[in-house]
């Protein structure tokens, strides 16, 4: 089943290359394809696509895929040496899965140099007073000043791996204390989660948590949640610290349990649900991708290793046979029903980039073991 779906996603990826141009795929709109919303990267989601060309090329080893993933490397050039729309801390989304995968798969020094300049722009984004990276805008912000996401764990490897290749602790140490400060404060005491968390940016007082794109304040904005299983689950990696291990382990739990019978994530895990409820695939390919890199962190022995795997693999088989786009050739994406942004009626039940490239590494790393781009291999 993973093989037959990895084979899927490579033809369409092949015929995106054509369809895409020099342009980047973002979210669906209204059911239709990526085509009709592309981008000359500006958005935070184009490493994604960059991602999914660098899978390609592994399981190929097909020059198409490199010669597409090249090309887009040079627009991210670009985009650093302009700074565009680089004012959020996203950086990590987009180099660690463009520059950062080409260094990791063929050492390249360009790309490295070029990873550790984006990981040094990602840095300006550390607030000293508040001890904190601002998630969204610009500096000294009346609102986005002192405010933490949970989505902001999923960029903290570009740091900890820049603090690996040059040996300045400063950039793990950053990572670290960011982690730290989601686990205290983005993590509820029922293992649920908030979206996003306020401190005050002149003395890093706490103000609150808060949502964006969950149902209301109080409630698990899906795709936060699995932020949390797997960027927990990465510090752990590069940190050994336990706590983050068993943060993850506390998410992934939450999250699992909150599923229904088909194991496909609703858009917030606790809005009310009906027949029009929108699912948000993304987040449960996210999770599975998260629960991989999780299992690799337990003892054989450890008393949730069958329970995790086993809804891995079920929740896995549900996006293969019930949302992916196996057997539609003229389909842009991987996965039906991703949601963007349900609160904001932003594409509620669409393609998204994202949710592609987080289907396609779960896959690779069922079937060829094979991690993504977020630490060296």
């Amino acid at each position: 089943m993973w093989n037959k779906a990895i084979e899927d996603a490579v033809e369409k990826t092949r015929a995106n290359i054509a369809r895409f141009g020099d342009q980047f795929p973002h979210v669906g709109v209204n059911g239709g394809g990526y085509t009709q919303n592309l981008n000359p990267n500006n958005e935070w989601t184009n490493g994604f696509w960059t991602g999914i060309n660098w899978l390609c090329y592994e399981y190929t080893q097909d020059e198409v895929y490199r010669n597409a993933a090249i090309k887009q490397i040079e627009s991210f050039r670009h985009r650093l040496q302009q700074y565009i729309s680089l004012d959020h801390h996203d950086i990590g989304f987009l180099f660690s899965l463009s520059t950062k995968a080409q260094w990791i798969l063929e050492k390249n020094e360009e790309a490295k140099r070029l990873t550790i300049s984006a990981t040094d722009k990602l840095m300006k984004r550390w607030r000293e007073p508040s001890q904190l990276i601002q998630a969204w805008g610009k500096e000294g912000d009346e609102v986005e000043g002192g405010r933490i996401i949970i989505d902001c764990l999923l960029n903290l490897p570009l740091l900890y791996w820049a603090s690996d290749v040059t040996g300045d602790i400063c950039y793990r140490e950053r990572a670290m204390i960011q982690a730290e400060k989601s686990r205290r404060y983005l993590v509820r005491g029922d293992d649920s989660s908030y979206h996003t968390f306020s401190f005050d940016q002149l003395t890093g007082v706490p103000i609150g948590g808060s949502t964006h794109q969950g149902f209301h304040n109080g409630s698990t904005w899906t795709r936060g949640q699995a932020w949390g299983v797997y960027g927990f689950a990465l510090s752990y990696r590069y940190t050994g610290i336990k706590l983050f291990l068993e943060t993850s382990k506390r998410l992934a739990r939450y999250f699992l349990e909150h599923l229904p019978e088909d194991r496909v994530a609703y858009w917030d895990l606790n809005a009310p649900v009906d027949a029009g409820t929108p699912r948000d695939s993304s987040a449960s390919a996210i999770v599975c991708a998260g629960l991989h890199e999780l299992l690799s962190h337990l003892e054989t022995n450890d008393p949730e290793r069958d329970y995790f795997q086993q809804w891995m693999e079920r929740s896995m088989e549900s996006l293969v046979e019930r949302y992916s786009t196996i057997g539609d050739p003229d389909a842009e994406g991987f996965l039906r029903r991703g949601s963007y942004s349900v609160r904001h009626g932003h594409s509620p039940d669409d393609f998204v980039i994202w949710g592609d490239y987080y289907y396609l590494e779960a896959l690779m790393r069922l079937e060829r073991g094979v991690s993504g781009y977020w630490y060296e291999r």
